[in-house]
């Protein structure tokens, strides 16, 4: 029983960390389309927001 626990515990964690990594790409790639573009606005915004991801 432990060591399934155990299991899942592991497996939830490196989901969390996918979803976290997944998130850190996706905004990195939205700041680089948002600096092709000039838009300073949206440049801030995504900044902020990467700066919660981590």
């Amino acid at each position: 029983m432990f060591t399934m626990n155990k299991n899942r515990q592991q497996g939830m964690s490196q989901a969390v960390q996918m979803h976290r990594e997944n998130l850190r790409k996706n905004v990195q790639r939205r700041l680089e389309v948002a600096r092709s573009r000039g838009d300073e606005a949206l440049i801030r915004q995504l900044e902020v927001e990467a700066s919660y991801i981590g």
